[in-house]
């Protein structure tokens, strides 16, 4: 009887344990889940990717942290960090492989924040840290040049670049040697520099920008679309083949003008509603037809005159989801 009551009370110490180590696990991932929510959606540049490869890195971790065989995990930041970036990593390979049959060009998923006053402000002050958080130097205009890295060069630049880790650090990380992610970080950064655009316009600037492209582009006036647009400017349209979008990006001036010129007669933004949101960190159209999103609009400017350099237009439906 006493062998019995012994075992159970074992028994019940190891149940009390393993309870406790899973609460212990729960805490951590929660600490850690903003964090490596933005790094893994600056690798990846899809909301539901990203909650994807967080879902088997809390099931990694989970199973981990709680096994009592298992030695105790002195960094829980840099252990998260190093699965989230592996499991990342794989799936930039699918990602990559999907992308082969998209239709027309692929744009980053927007990540929508709060809506914004008239001065480009934040309107939801609660949601203000989580959104800069979340958006932590990732304009879409990076994202896309993020792009064009291999998976190496860019998980070794947004860990050195944008989160600020050490060489070592993204060594071990990446189980490369300082060596080889020095070359990887050097790379990385040419690439980025000479692609990224040079000028951030302030937010109120960005709007009101916007809201003359959108009036020139809607009410299909050819005169002042000329006036507005760069004469490099490109249009980047993503429907994926389930909303309007181009096939390729559209550059230059003239051809992107007389393009939206010609939609608008088509249209004529008839039972289209703007409100504007952060995406991205930055002030963004988004634009709803009867009720239902329809597309997010994201401008790059140039600093002569605030022309319009770049046209991001997002109108997959898959890609709007956070407009809901």
């Amino acid at each position: 009887m006493e062998r019995a009551t012994g075992a159970a009370g074992t028994a019940g110490a190891a149940g009390a344990g393993t309870e406790a180590a899973g609460e212990r696990a729960t805490r951590e991932y929660a600490v850690h889940r903003e964090l490596l929510f933005s790094l893994v959606y600056n690798l990846l540049g899809s909301v539901a990717d990203t909650e994807d490869v967080l879902q088997d890195t809390w099931l990694a971790w989970n199973a981990r942290a709680t096994d009592p065989s298992a030695p105790g995990i002195e960094h829980p930041k840099a252990y998260l960090v190093r699965i989230a970036v592996n499991r990342a990593l794989a799936q930039q390979a699918a990602a990559g492989r999907r992308r082969e049959t998209y239709v027309g060009p692929w744009l980053p998923e927007p990540l929508v924040g709060p809506l914004l006053g008239a001065d480009g402000a934040d309107g939801a002050a609660g949601d203000v840290a989580l959104a800069a958080e979340r958006a932590e130097s990732v304009s879409l205009a990076l994202l896309v040049v993020l792009e064009t890295l291999s998976p190496l060069e860019r998980t070794a630049f947004v860990l050195h670049e944008v989160f600020g880790y050490s060489g070592a650090e993204v060594a071990a990380v990446l189980g490369r040697s300082p060596a080889a992610v020095r070359q990887l970080v050097k790379r990385a950064r040419a690439h980025v520099q000479e692609r990224r655009p040079r000028y951030e316009a302030a937010p109120a600037v960005r709007r009101r920008v916007t809201e003359r492209f959108l009036a020139a582009a809607l009410g299909g006036d050819l005169k002042a679309l000329l006036e507005l647009l760069a004469p490099d400017v490109t249009l980047i349209g993503d429907g994926g083949g389930k909303a309007p979008g181009g096939r390729r990006p559209l550059t230059g001036r003239a051809q992107v003008a007389r393009l939206l010129a010609a939609l608008a007669g088509k249209s004529g933004g008839r039972g289209l509603e703007v409100t504007w949101r952060s995406v991205n960190g930055a002030p963004a159209a988004a634009l709803s037809a009867f009720g239902r999103p329809f597309a997010v609009l994201v401008l790059d400017l140039a600093p002569e005159g605030d022309l319009v350099r770049g046209i991001h237009a997002v109108s997959n439906p898959d890609k709007l989801r956070g407009l809901a």
